[in-house]
């Protein structure tokens, strides 16, 4: 029995090695080019959304120190974590992040652990003017505070309130509960809003759509998107160097230069 060359099993290696990993490099190159060729800004929905404006600095509004007081009466504050000045459809509120005792405790026990503690948050809106407390936002306030975001929208397909999301949606890793308004247009956008918060979180149109789903391509993270240290990506990291460098061994292995340049080394000797 003929014994078969190194050369056989380096092209043998190589052609397989190519062959399952070609598909992917194949979609790390079209991601590459597509993440080129994109306004970053574009693909955040930034050119989609109107100028933001400010309030007058002459704006009569009540100190933080009365929303706190009312706060700590009703709720026992431990800590405040921010006070924010937003707008709520041209409406001035104080947005207040803070911690109860009971919340508190449960933030440090999740940082003794490694955890974050931001879920344990509470939020309170207030109306800046007056003092008066806010509800969390309605589908109404929701939409309102939609269009105030986005540059002549046309037409509401859609409205949806969302407690809980999935790792792959979209609205990932942002604040729940939370309001999907989505436009026909602008290129069939969709306007996240937090309830509790009563902010603008986000805006998805169809660009950034095809830029994510290039991006879990590219990360080879099917599920959150973002993870760049899963194993399957390590894996092929790894397939595509052993490509490379066997690609490079059988080039010199098989080039009639490199045999002739050693045989005459050969015959020198």
């Amino acid at each position: 029995m003929k014994l078969k060359s190194k050369h056989y099993y380096i092209r043998k290696s190589h052609r397989y090695l190519g062959l399952i990993l070609g598909v992917q490099f194949l979609f790390w190159t079209i991601g590459g080019l597509y993440f080129s060729w994109n306004d970053i800004d574009d693909v955040h929905g930034d050119h989609l959304r109107k100028e933001k404006k400010h309030f007058s600095a002459s704006m009569p509004m009540v100190s933080p120190q009365v929303v706190l007081e009312q706060l700590n009466a009703k709720a026992q504050v431990d800590s405040v974590h921010s006070i924010q000045l937003i707008d709520i459809i041209r409406t001035p509120a104080y947005q207040v992040r803070y911690f109860t005792a009971e919340t508190a405790h449960a933030a440090n026990g999740a940082g003794e652990h490694g955890g974050g503690h931001t879920s344990n948050l509470k939020v309170q809106l207030a109306n800046a003017e007056t003092g008066s407390f806010i509800p969390a936002l309605t589908e109404k306030q929701a939409v309102e505070v939609a269009k105030s975001q986005v540059k002549d929208p046309i037409k509401i397909v859609k409205v949806e309130y969302l407690t809980e999301v999935e790792l792959h949606h979209e609205y990932r890793e942002k604040p729940l509960p939370a309001w999907a308004i989505t436009f026909s247009q602008p290129d069939n956008c969709t306007v996240y809003v937090s309830a509790e918060l009563g902010t603008f979180q986000a805006i998805r149109h169809n660009q950034w759509r095809v830029f994510d789903f290039l991006w879990m391509l590219h990360t080879m993270d099917y599920q959150g998107r973002d993870n760049f240290g899963n194993l399957l990506l390590k894996a092929f990291s790894i397939f595509g160097l052993f490509t490379i460098l066997s690609g490079f061994v059988l080039y010199f292995v098989s080039s009639p230069t490199v045999r002739k340049s050693g045989k005459r080394t050969l015959k020198a000797n």
